[in-house]
């Protein structure tokens, strides 16, 4: 996909998330890859109204090149491209029910999301709590790398989630199944729950691969 087109896609699947409820306000930012850097939605922008010429470029060594000044969270992009040669886009959002996860004190860190239906398995996989710092800070791309690409999706504590995928499209379809099945697992709280045995995440994991 040629750059001008990927832009156009951006601003349209943003303006999907913004419309029913993925984000608010300025919340939220979204990336892509192209083949000499990387497309960032601008600091502050809202995604439902992102023009796709003032998306924020970068160099491959993560210059600011062209368009708006770039999300303040851009340490968290790099770092999954940088422990995923796989990713090309990346998704972070402060979507209502990851983010109550990210709140929650009793939300497993090491198992934010069970695999309780087929396709969060196939889109979103094992999901890791990372700590908590203050949006914009450099560190949180530290905590990401410090997993070493083991995860394509984490909820950052007390903020929200972040997901990696093969491409724009793939990214967001994971960020909204990574959403609902969030949704589920609150409202099914102190319910006794039937998680997907393992043998039926391997088939899934065979059959389906990484989507």
């Amino acid at each position: 996909m040629n750059e001008t087109r990927l832009r156009e896609e951006m601003a349209e699947l943003s303006r999907s998330l913004f419309a029913r409820g993925f984000s608010v306000g300025s919340a939220g930012n979204i990336s892509a890859t192209v083949d000499d850097g990387l497309l960032i939605t601008p600091t502050n922008s809202c995604l439902g109204s992102l023009d796709p010429s003032r998306i924020s470029k970068l160099d491959r060594e993560g210059r600011h090149v062209d368009g708006e000044p770039p999300s303040k969270e851009i340490f968290l992009h790099r770092a999954f491209y940088e422990t995923q040669p796989a990713t090309r886009a990346v998704v972070h959002l402060h979507s209502t029910y990851a983010t109550a996860l990210s709140c929650l004190s009793d939300t497993d860190p090491n198992d934010c999301i069970p695999p309780i239906t087929p396709y969060v398995v196939m889109r979103v996989g094992e999901v890791r709590l990372v700590p908590y710092v203050r949006p914009g800070d450099a560190r949180a791309g530290d905590l990401i790398r410090a997993l070493e690409g083991r995860y394509k999706a984490v909820l950052l504590a007390n903020h929200g989630p972040v997901v990696a995928g093969k491409d724009l499209r793939s990214a967001v379809y994971a960020a909204e199944e990574l959403e609902e099945t969030a949704k589920l697992v609150v409202m099914l709280r102190g319910a006794p729950v039937r998680r997907l045995a393992p043998a039926q995440i391997d088939e899934l994991k065979r059959t389906f691969g990484s989507q």
